[in-house]
């Protein structure tokens, strides 16, 4: 075996020095709470001595330098000549901050040394220099504290040892491959019985090796999964830092830390749980003095709060703060043209999350620096999740992040709809039950059904889609999200598995509708859909269709009152028509128009796009070239030949590179060609609004 070489032993060096630089934070922090205890000294002296043999061993001497500086401080503690002040506290926080830096090669910034300092002109880390009069025991006088009270519900730290680092990738890559193998087998199964009539199900030892595989899965998808508490201690501190500096009490507990979530799923999560705490403390605790004032505690609570629920975790954090300024979101609303009027404070309390909306409640440098709370739910949802935010004036805020426990394998119900099988998460389904009519009642034009003595509008699955069919007398599944319940009519129920959940390219924006997709035993694509996405898409098709003047038949959710509203300020949006007959692009495309603020409808064909345009006129018609009934081709020539049509711009996107293709488009009549292999939501944005511009 031959020698590790010195960049070798720095990165095994970087990984050891990962764990050991949280577990001292913690350790830090749990020491400010508990004063002098001396296991607690012990345990931080013992993870410096560890990190400053290790730096040197690794070449590191500035590093190996720094934690001696600190082992020197915590030796003082422990000999008795230093006390545990809020001041030593923090001098240990900020010089772990820079053992982080130094180890990744990144400037240690040192207060108070000029630029035009020799090397060796200061101790490496100028911070460690203690005003003398505050450390000695004898000479301690009190000093004005901010406590901060700390509650948690974990349990302790696993002693080091029997632990493996393995590269995330390694992981990544190890669970893929199981997938396939499970694929294969599967698909292996499929074709026994389909070309040689052979039940494999039938042979134990396929059986064996199907159980096999299984555990070997769940196995694998385990070593993804990590405690909350990973990131807890970090937003502890960030609570204890950003108190100590605005002179605020305020206690921090922590519930559930010991919840397990996908490590992926957690580290998308973890800017946004702090940005959410750090607003906790800068927007939601008053000052001491302010509570006092109102008969509060002055001492204020920021509590986090994790379970698991199904198969989602959701994370709350709750401030017992003076609560969201609903006035003056309104008026800020109001004032970037948003019509209030119909709003509830519930919904008014949604629009934080609206982009662009800044008041001095929510985004400051502190909080929010430059970032606001939009992208803390654009985060979310990326990760397949939702946030939520309930709030009391003068009782505090809680915010609720819900995110699924893995994105990599769900329990789901198949059904057919519209001729094609779509898997939905079985969490998410209240009941499916067989078609009665007779059970059927209608509020507002619209079939509801009662379940649970509540009324439960009712939408057919394949309209919601965008696709052609659906049984007028098919089963009906329930599904909900947090606050809502809506009923989908399907073709029939397939039943219910287990679905190996991969994410869409990269390529692909968040569907509000899809959630990933699974390959079949056949090597089928089956989509897995999007409950929450899915309700939206169903109560807002079912409010474009109220009578004018109408209210909905329930609250909107404030995202979909905002889109409202800002149709109405800003008049009528450009339409445009998307004509696929594949959902995933047709969605695709959808997603990016009506975020780029057009108003988009869908059609499955030519035929049917030419339905859609008898309704109504577009700016704009992007086609595909390949559809059933009609093609592209065949769409752009009869939209032509129609003298109330004929100026629309035609967009063709296709999959189709030859130059023949490309002619036959411009000759049908055709003002644009992209090629779905290069498609992307600039290229796409520009052609749309070169096209639409020219028309002008």
């Amino acid at each position: 075996m031959s020698i590790l070489g010195i960049d070798q032993i720095r990165a095994l060096f970087a990984q050891e020095a990962e764990v050991r630089l949280t577990e001292l934070d913690r350790l830090l922090l749990q020491l400010e709470q508990q004063g002098g205890d001396e296991t607690l000294v012990r345990a931080i002296f013992r993870e410096l001595h560890t990190l400053k043999g290790s730096a040197a061993v690794a070449g590191l001497d500035d590093v190996s330098q720094l934690a001696h500086e600190l082992e020197e401080l915590v030796g003082g503690i422990r000999s008795g000549d230093l006390a545990v002040t809020p001041a030593i506290i923090d001098t240990l926080l900020v010089g772990a901050d820079q053992l982080g830096s130094a180890i990744a090669g990144e400037p240690a910034g040192v207060p108070g040394t000029d630029a035009g300092d020799e090397p060796g002109d200061e101790p490496v880390v100028a911070v460690l220099v203690i005003d003398e009069s505050a450390t000695p025991v004898t000479a301690v006088a009190p000093s004005p504290r901010v406590p901060m009270g700390v509650e948690t519900a974990t349990a302790p730290a696993p002693e080091p040892g029997g632990v493996v680092m393995v590269p995330m990738d390694r992981l990544d890559e190890l669970v893929r491959l199981i997938g396939e193998s499970a694929s294969a087998h599967l698909r292996m199964g499929s074709m026994l019985m389909e070309k040689f009539g052979v039940d494999p199900t039938l042979n134990p030892e396929f059986n064996e090796l199907s159980r096999t595989l299984n555990e070997l899965q769940e196995r694998a998808m385990r070593t993804r999964m990590v405690p909350l508490s990973t990131i807890t201690d970090k937003l502890q501190r960030a609570v204890r830092d950003l108190a100590r500096a605005q002179g605020k009490t305020i206690r921090w507990e922590v519930r559930g830390a010991d919840t397990e979530l996908d490590r992926g799923v957690l580290v998308a999560l973890s800017d946004s749980l702090l940005h959410l705490v750090r607003n906790a403390v800068d927007h939601g605790i008053e000052p001491d003095v302010v509570r006092a004032a109102a008969g509060k505690p002055v001492g204020g609570t920021i509590r986090l709060h994790a379970m698991q629920l199904g198969s989602e975790v959701i994370v709350a954090i709750t401030d017992d703060g003076s609560g969201i300024d609903t006035s003056r979101v309104r008026a800020q609303a109001e004032g970037q043209g948003v019509d209030t009027s119909r709003l509830s404070d519930e919904d008014i309390q949604q629009l934080i999350f609206r982009a662009g909306l800044s008041t001095t409640a929510f985004v400051t440098d502190v909080s929010g620096r430059g970032v606001g709370l939009d992208v803390v739910r654009t985060t979310v949802e990326a990760a397949h999740g939702r946030v939520e935010v309930r709030s009391a004036t003068g009782r505090g805020t809680e915010f609720r992040v819900i995110v699924p426990i893995t994105l990599a394998v769900l329990r789901c119900l198949l059904v057919e709809s519209g001729g094609q099988c779509f898997a939905l998460p079985f969490h998410r389904v209240v009941l499916s039950q067989r078609f009665d009519e007779t059970g059927q009642t209608s509020a507002e034009g619209r079939p509801v059904i009662w379940v649970e003595d509540q009324p439960v509008p009712v939408s057919a699955l394949a309209g919601t889609l965008g696709i052609c069919g659906g049984s007028p007398d098919g089963p009906i599944v329930v599904l909900a999200d947090t606050a809502r319940r809506h009923g989908f009519q399907v073709d029939r129920l397939v039943g219910q598995r287990d679905v190996v959940i991969k994410g869409l390219s990269t390529l692909l924006p968040h569907l509000p509708a899809v959630a990933g997709a699974s390959v079949e035993p056949d090597g089928s694509i089956l989509l897995v859909l999007d409950p929450p996405g899915l309700i939206q898409r169903a109560r807002q098709a079912a409010r474009g269709q109220a009578a004018p003047g109408r209210p909905p038949a329930e609250p909107s959710k404030a995202r979909h009152a905002v889109a409202s509203a800002e149709r109405t300020s800003a008049g009528a949006l450009q339409r445009i028509l998307v004509v696929d007959d594949a959902l995933t692009i047709r969605e695709l495309q959808r997603s990016i128009l009506e975020r780029a603020g057009f108003d988009v409808r869908v059609a499955v064909d030519g035929l049917d796009a030419l339905a859609k345009l008898a309704e109504g006129p577009s700016e704009l018609i992007l086609t595909d070239i390949e559809m059933p009934l009609m093609d592209g081709f065949a769409l752009t020539e009869a939209v032509r030949a129609a003298p109330d049509l004929a100026n629309i711009p035609v967009l063709i996107l296709s999959s189709r590179s030859s130059e023949a293709d490309r002619q036959r488009g411009l000759e049908a009549g055709a003002d644009g060609f992209i090629l779905k292999s290069g498609f992307d939501e600039g290229s796409l944005l520009l052609a749309v609004n070169r096209l639409i511009g020219a028309r002008r």
